[in-house]
């Protein structure tokens, strides 16, 4: 998810951070970043949740990163 670098990197947060702040491995952040993994659906909205976009955004469906409410 070429998205979820560039919005974590947006706001200055570490791999490291992020997985501590949502309870995942530093390693799975990594394997998401690069495309080597692929999130499962209750990761994908706490990602979004985290970043306060849609998931759609994150996935590369939109370009509007807003949720809809």
């Amino acid at each position: 998810m070429k998205r979820l670098r560039e919005l974590r990197e947006k706001r200055g947060i570490s791999q490291l951070r992020l997985a501590m702040d949502l309870s995942l491995n530093q390693n799975s952040i990594s394997r998401y970043e690069t495309g080597e993994r692929e999130a499962d659906y209750k990761t994908l909205v706490a990602l979004a949740d985290y970043f306060r976009v849609s998931v759609d955004y994150l996935l590369e469906r939109t370009d509007d990163p807003r949720r809809l409410e």
